[in-house]
């Protein structure tokens, strides 16, 4: 169980207190990260806090207090400062997305665990596992922009950067021991440099619900008129797109095409509630929705070739058995950026090769004439 006699964490949320704790982060050579998001409660998703651990604090840094948070980029971006996150990518996505910051030397617990083919890589399961530690879940799904925020929630926050420094030392140890650093080195390289999550002016567009390929052209143009309708009463009402209705229940409407209240009472997957609440709008959208033009299946899409849907199924399989071999998880082998960047460059020699793995020097070495010999086709292995 978690250390009751643990200090309380620091609250940050002056511009004199981040100044404080920034004078301790810099002069750090590890600092654990976490973040909480308001993703399941808000139109537009934003980091509402900010944990960090040293081994001797934690911070809680409260982005909603503060207009500017611009001076923790310079943690983020230290090359002499070693970042840990679990499960680093989400976290990295929101941090720059919302404030822009750039990230330099990471270490990701989660991907580390993952490389040495660890079967349980939660943060709870492996806390558990190494540290008799167990962590308390309950606040996972809560609405972190709530403020005051309870200090039972604060101490759930900490928790989760508390032990990062304490289990990065230990997977560093068995990285090392298997050699296997210059691997772990490169996905932290990758997650560093991933893009920051979009802020789209429309949260779910229509084209994205699963189902559409089934709609007739009419049906189609109701669904687009569905989803605007959607997202407007979610900005309205600053919730999540499927806290108004989900995908399934528009694209079920959609296709039933109820024509009075009574008919779509009658399509499943529309409760009672949402009846209630939006059973006007919703015909008021599917009438809208007639009077537009039928949209019809795209046809300039390009689509992959065959020899290329070759190539990714060869390359998926020969990763499958590796994968296998070492105890891993088949991305572990090769990430799925990389197999569609190799199965669409189709490299021939070991020097098309190295420029597609360019980022990937331990994997080109380690399983660069495996590689080429999976791309080859059919017909001209030995």
């Amino acid at each position: 169980m978690p250390d009751d006699n643990l200090p309380p964490p620091q609250w940050i949320a002056t511009p004199a207190a981040l100044r404080r704790m920034l004078q301790d982060l810099l002069a750090r050579k590890q600092i654990a990260v976490d973040t909480e998001s308001n993703g399941l409660h808000a139109y537009q998703e934003q980091v509402c806090l900010i944990q960090f651990s040293t081994g001797e604090i934690d911070y809680l840094v409260d982005p909603l207090a503060m207009e500017d948070l611009s001076p923790l980029g310079a943690v983020f971006a230290n090359p002499e400062i070693e970042i840990i996150f679990h499960a680093a990518e989400y976290d990295i996505l929101c941090l720059k997305r919302d404030f822009g910051f750039r990230f330099t030397r990471l270490f990701d617990t989660m991907a580390a665990a993952r490389i040495l083919g660890k079967k349980e890589i939660g943060l709870g399961a492996i806390l558990e596992h190494e540290f008799n530690v167990r962590l308390d879940k309950r606040y996972q799904r809560a609405n972190w922009a709530r403020r005051p925020l309870p200090e039972v929630m604060q101490a759930y926050a900490r928790l989760d950067s508390h032990y990062l420094i304490e289990l990065r030392n230990c997977l560093h140890a068995e990285l090392e021991a298997k050699n296997l650093l210059p691997l772990a080195a490169e996905d932290f390289n990758r997650l560093a440099n991933i893009p920051a999550a979009p802020l789209d002016a429309e949260k779910a567009p229509w084209w994205k619900v699963a189902g559409t390929a089934a709609l007739e052209p009419e049906q189609a143009a109701m669904l687009q008129a569905l989803c605007a309708w959607r997202d407007r009463q979610a900005r309205f009402a600053n919730l999540p797109v499927f806290r108004i209705l989900s995908d399934e229940t528009l694209a079920a409407i959609a296709q039933a095409a109820p024509q009075s209240l009574e008919d779509l009472a009658a399509v499943p997957g529309f409760s009672a509630a949402a009846f209630d609440r939006y059973g006007l709008g919703v015909l008021e959208a599917l009438e809208q929705g007639r009077k537009m033009r039928p949209v019809y299946p795209t046809r300039n899409t390009k689509r992959p070739s065959q020899a290329y849907l070759r190539r990714v199924e060869q390359l998926r399989k020969w990763r499958k058995e590796v994968g296998h071999g070492l105890g891993v998880e088949s991305d572990v082998v090769l990430p799925r950026d990389l197999l569609e960047a190799l199965s669409a460059a189709n490299p021939r020699t070991p020097g098309e090769l190295a420029e597609v793995m360019a980022d990937y020097p331990w994997r080109l070495e380690r399983f660069g004439l495996q590689i080429l010999q999976a791309l080859e086709p059919k017909g001209k292995r030995a």
